[in-house]
């Protein structure tokens, strides 16, 4: 059975490291003090932000290497496993850590807000490769968090320390945006597998057995996570995963009805449950029923 390392706590994944605790919900950890560590294979009850210089990982994208050698970024949210199973071996790696638990961010906006940054949910292939100058923005944030940690504590701590964490998430953000547009060429070849991958999908008529293509059904497929994939879409298209999903639907819908079947025919054709449903989603997408639209091609 694996040694999954339990990290309910912040000080759970900084004692097994030999890292003073300094907070009970937040603990900011600097590899060059405790290094060499050993690894662990952790399964996360808290938010960790793990910034790593050195090359543990083989971190490709696609078919290409990325030259953004000062360093990557790996997000995890509670429920999620990580990391790599302790064999023993103790390894050099310098970078940071920064963990804290859900419980901190009670009472805050950060805590209704932290589902916006679809980045936790990145699988370790689709992490942030960062220039030089993200790298020296993110460490500055991560000491000047340790640095508050050290002071006495007082009311204004946790507001200043949330304060911190939502602005690293905002530089995350920012910095995952410049990614997904310096990867423009990939992005682009995604897009044009997943209009293959729709294509195929109805041409095997896999949507009499599954009904309509799901975005996680796409991203799986092209070995994505949903929430990458999805950004991944948002960013070269302006649209959802799911709204190009159902524009593609719509357009073999309007081919079906200009070649002459019926709304019951499409509609059975492209997998909906009942005629009410397709014609919702063309009238939301088109505005006009798919009758109306047959009428208008008649006129």
């Amino acid at each position: 059975m694996s040694n999954i390392l339990k990290v309910r706590n912040v000080n759970d994944y900084g004692s097994y490291l030999g890292c003073p605790a300094r907070h009970p919900l937040v603990c900011v950890i600097d590899y060059a003090e405790v290094s060499p560590i050993r690894h662990s294979l952790n399964n996360y009850g808290v938010y960790g932000i793990f910034l790593r210089d050195d090359a543990d990982v083989e971190l490709d994208y696609g078919c290409g290497k990325y030259d953004y050698n000062e360093g990557t970024l790996l997000c995890v949210a509670p429920g999620q496993v990580g990391g790599k199973e302790d064999n023993g071996e103790r390894v050099a790696i310098t970078g940071w850590a920064l963990l804290f638990h859900p419980d901190l961010l009670h009472g805050f906006p950060l805590e209704r807000r932290i589902k916006e940054y679809s980045f936790f949910d990145y699988r370790v292939n689709e992490a942030l490769h960062m220039t030089a100058e993200e790298h020296d923005t993110l460490v500055s944030l991560m000491r000047q968090m340790r640095d508050e940690l050290g002071k006495k504590t007082d009311e204004l701590q946790n507001r200043i320390l949330v304060g911190y964490i939502e602005l690293t998430l905002n530089f995350c953000q920012r910095f995952y945006n410049r990614q997904f547009l310096t990867r423009k060429i990939d992005n682009s070849d995604i897009l044009i597998r997943f209009d293959r991958l729709l294509r195929d999908y109805f041409d095997e008529k896999f949507q009499l057995k599954l009904g309509l293509p799901t975005v996680q059904y796409c991203a799986d497929r092209l070995c994505m996570s949903a929430n990458y994939f999805g950004d991944v879409i948002k960013k070269t298209t302006g649209e959802t995963a799911s709204s190009h999903i159902r524009r593609f639907v719509i357009r073999l819908a309007k081919n079906g009805l200009a070649a002459g079947e019926s709304v019951s025919q499409v509609s059975d054709r492209l997998g909906f449950e009942y005629p009410q449903h397709f014609s919702r989603m063309f009238r939301k997408m088109e505005g006009l029923t798919p009758s109306e639209y047959c009428r208008n091609l008649r006129s």
